[in-house]
């Protein structure tokens, strides 16, 4: 599985972007995904994700409310959208796929295979 994030830029402090994820592989609809970011100097972080159904959604406490993830599972894609951004959203954002049926869905190490990461600069 080849995970492909992009969608990162530069933009104002209350602005928004949308994040996409396209996977790689015919059974995109088998897969849980998520998102993750690194801020610098921090640990890579949970940001949410979304199961293989799309039927549960899990977000951190930080991004409640402003991010929404979705999947497009005829596109192969997943889809990170961020609204009402803040300084501290600043970050590398990492896609990733989980092909166990896993429910531990916000902890990094459940996850199979990785993005190669979109960077998100928000200016205050």
């Amino acid at each position: 599985v080849q995970l492909q994030a992009c969608g990162g830029g530069l933009v104002q402090a209350g602005g928004s972007l949308r994040l996409s994820c396209a996977a790689s592989g015919r059974t995109f609809s088998r897969y849980s995904m998520g998102w993750f970011r690194q801020a610098p100097g921090k640990e890579r972080e949970f940001v949410a994700a979304i199961s293989w159904s799309g039927g549960s959604t899990y977000y951190a406490d930080s991004v409640k409310g402003r991010f929404t993830i979705s999947r497009d599972n005829a596109k192969n894609t997943e889809y990170l959208q961020m609204s009402g951004l803040k300084p501290e959203d600043t970050a590398v954002y990492y896609c990733a796929a989980e092909i166990g049926g896993s429910n531990y869905l916000i902890y990094q190490r459940t996850y199979d295979y990785w993005g190669q990461g979109t960077q998100v600069t928000v200016s205050s």
